[in-house]
């Protein structure tokens, strides 16, 4: 079985809180050292290592669409504020560019801060959205009143759940 570049893996903890999308790799990795308390959904994956020198069977582990680990406690992520990321965030506007409503592809997008770094503005969820080139170039260091501009929607910091959907 060839791995496809896409492949990732949910890791939950063992109370079923989705915390992350995990390489194939890391999967690995945490299935080696012991740490997946159970496994749900299908085998996505068979990894083969080396040959057992007394047996001769090839080694295997199953890789399994989702995988709960130990030792992650679900309230760590109530107030958890996931890292920002312009794939997450375009996902976020649903590849919008606020100021025009336009929906583009991602390579056309950028991301924008409504107040801009140069004025005191901060690099987070509450402070970025979704914008074309054209609305980036024309709001250029301002504030979106400033430059005569008006958000769609309001930028928020989606909760754990919802950047394990993004």
């Amino acid at each position: 079985m060839t791995v496809p570049n896409n492949l990732h893996i949910l890791r939950a903890d063992v109370s079923s809180m989705p915390l992350e999308w995990v390489s194939f790799e890391e999967a690995i990795k945490l299935y080696y050292n012991g740490q997946i308390a159970y496994t749900c959904g299908e085998t996505v994956y068979t990894a083969r290592g080396g040959i057992n020198a007394r047996s001769g069977r090839v080694s295997t582990i199953e890789i399994n669409s989702i995988i709960a680990t130990y030792g992650n406690n679900p309230r760590l992520y109530r107030n958890h504020t996931p890292p920002l990321n312009n794939a997450a965030l375009f996902r976020r506007d649903r590849f919008m560019c606020l100021y025009c409503g336009e929906q583009l592809r991602r390579r056309f997008l950028s991301r924008d801060h409504v107040r801009p770094l140069s004025l005191g503005g901060e690099d987070n969820w509450q402070n970025v959205v979704t914008a074309c080139r054209g609305c980036n170039n024309r709001k250029a260091g301002q504030t979106p009143e400033q430059a005569g501009m008006e958000l769609l929607a309001i930028p928020f910091a989606p909760t754990h759940a919802e950047y394990i959907f993004l």
